[in-house]
């Protein structure tokens, strides 16, 4: 018959093999939430490479990425529906766990991707522009209408201003991006649901194609076409499309300043024209914010977080983004997140350090 004490021993191994065994499932839980961690996938889509917004979205994308212990795979669309598909197709091989949407030319023919994507089980978020159809979870924005409206408002106070305080009649060229690009259509809506209150002024569109080359031409093109009639230049995205529409103004022997030129996307290249008194003023559309949200967004899906719901505000008290409205989409399956957006230099200096462009000015 055993003693006490070896029952006592006995009993103090037992509790302490439970202890070890459990301090090593303990472990094992931890090293497989952490191995899932850095399993952890998401890819992302870009319109093309090269200009500083689509710079913006990679660099806030990889490093919210970086802070959540995840990778991120990033492609580029080329601007074309076919090749975006395939890169949809291929990450869906791939098994990720999320997928971040940052820009398309024609947003209709990606949406067989989307719902590829859907019937995968793999979330969506879309930046810059939203696909048409489909599940996108979020779409993340400083609403182009909206936007594109405060900025025709100021167009016309300034046309106004340099004209004695009245409207003439006359002739406003407004440059567009790709007339097959959502974002086209809805900025120019914005745009005429100011300027369409003002019939004395007829005006004649350009499509400047998204680049600077293309903008010079068209809008070289319709000065030379209608002279002095000219009594505005409106530019839906003046970073990739005002410089071009600038050098074509003094081509013509003319002052910048003399057009009121404004629109939406400010980029590095705005921020020139501003510096140099050759714009009355650009929307500052958000780039990084919105891809470190999409990122952070999709790892929340991912790992069973609280998300934003239609109807909640987002605030934070030191960012030009805020607050931001969860609102329907109205475009596919899914909500907008509505951030704000500052006309610069009108209502936020241009040197202000928490614009994206300033915030990244080490990236060019």
């Amino acid at each position: 018959m055993r003693s006490g004490r070896q029952l006592v021993l006995q009993m103090v191994t037992v509790l302490a093999v439970l202890l070890m065994l459990g301090a090593v499932a303990e472990d094992a839980a931890a090293a497989g939430a952490r191995d899932e961690q850095r399993d952890m996938t998401f890819g992302m889509v870009i319109k093309y490479p090269g200009t500083p917004y689509i710079e913006a979205f990679i660099y806030a994308a990889q490093e919210a990425a970086n802070e959540f212990g995840a990778r991120l795979i990033v492609r580029d669309g080329e601007g074309d529906a076919q090749t975006i598909m395939n890169h949809m197709d291929t990450f869906i091989l791939q098994e990720i766990d999320g997928f971040i949407m940052a820009g398309a030319v024609d947003q209709q023919a990606i949406v067989p991707g989307v719902m590829m994507l859907n019937d995968a089980g793999i979330p969506v978020v879309a930046i810059d522009t939203s696909p048409e159809g489909g599940r996108v979870e979020y779409f993340i924005t400083a609403d182009v209408e909206t936007q594109s409206a405060r900025a025709a408002e100021a167009f016309i106070a300034d046309i106004r201003q340099r004209h004695g305080g009245t409207v003439p009649a006359g002739v406003v060229i407004e440059i567009t991006g790709d007339v097959r690009d959502m974002y086209t259509r809805t900025a120019s809506a914005g745009f005429m649901s100011v300027v369409g209150n003002y019939p004395q002024l007829r005006v004649v569109q350009g499509d400047g194609q998204w680049n600077n080359i293309d903008a010079h031409d068209r809008a070289s093109d319709l000065l030379t076409r209608h002279g002095d009639d000219v009594v505005g230049i409106y530019v839906q995205t003046p970073d990739i499309m005002g410089p071009g529409v600038v050098e074509a103004v003094r081509g013509a022997g003319l002052n910048p300043r003399d057009f009121s030129i404004t629109g939406t996307w400010m980029g590095p290249e705005g921020q020139e024209l501003i510096r140099n008194n050759e714009v009355l003023g650009i929307v500052a559309m958000p780039a990084y914010a919105p891809a470190r949200m999409a990122v952070e967004l999709l790892y929340k899906l991912r790992t069973g977080q609280a998300v934003p719901r239609e109807g909640d505000v987002l605030s934070d008290p030191d960012a030009l983004w805020s607050p931001a409205q969860v609102v329907p989409s109205p475009w596919a399956d899914g909500l907008v997140i509505e951030m704000q957006a500052p006309i610069v230099p009108l209502e936020v200096s241009v040197d202000d350090p928490r614009l994206w462009e300033n915030r990244l000015r080490h990236l060019w």
